[in-house]
C-alpha cells in the first residue's frame, strides 16, 4: 500500500487532482491539518468528482498527529533535496510526504530526515513543478517499482 501525505495544502484544486491521482492507484491520502480551504470547497469535490467514492481518505490536526498514528518509511519532496526521486527505493507501506504550494515542508522535517530527502530533476531556473503533478510523478514511480501490483 502506498501513502500520500499532503502538509498543510492551500489549494483546493490540487488536492481534488490529488485525491483522483490517489483513488484512481489506490493510494492512501493523508491532509495535514490547517488546510488552506475546506474539504467541501467545490473546486476539491469538482477535481476528484467521478473517484471521490474510491478515496481512502484520513485528517490529521497536526504533523505530530499524524507521525503519532502512522509508522512506516516516509520520504519528504523538495526542489532543495540532494537526491533524485529516482535515486531512492520505495517499499511497501511507504509514505510519500508533500508540502504546501507556496512553502514546502518545514524545514525540521527536511533536517530530521536528510536520508529520505528527495527531488524532482529540473532545468535551472525552474522553481517546481505544480503539486498535484509532482505528486503523480512520484505516486508513479514508487508504483512502477512493485510492478503496478493491483492495478490493471
Amino acid at each position: 500500500m502506498l501513502h500520500v501525505v499532503l502538509v498543510e495544502p492551500e489549494i483546493p484544486a490540487n488536492t481534488g487532482n490529488i485525491a483522483r491521482t490517489c483513488a484512481a492507484t489506490g493510494s492512501v491520502l493523508h491532509l495535514v491539518k490547517p488546510l488552506g480551504f475546506d474539504i467541501s470547497d467545490k473546486a476539491v469535490k469538482r477535481a476528484g468528482l467521478d473517484y471521490w467514492h474510491l478515496l481512502d481518505i484520513t485528517y490529521y490536526d497536526s504533523w505530530e498527529d499524524f507521525a503519532s498514528k502512522n509508522s512506516g518509511p516516509c520520504f519528504f519532496f523538495s526542489p532543495k533535496a540532494p537526491r533524485r526521486y529516482t535515486d531512492m527505493q520505495y517499499p511497501d507501506g511507504t509514505y510519500l510526504v508533500f508540502g504546501r504550494e507556496d512553502a514546502g515542508l518545514p524545514e525540521s522535517l527536511l533536517v530530521e530526515h536528510p536520508e529520505r530527502c528527495v527531488r524532482i530533476p529540473m532545468r535551472e531556473g525552474a522553481r517546481s513543478l505544480n503539486l498535484s503533478n509532482s505528486v503523480a510523478v512520484l505516486v508513479f514511480e514508487a508504483l512502477r517499482q512493485t510492478g503496478f501490483e493491483n492495478l490493471k
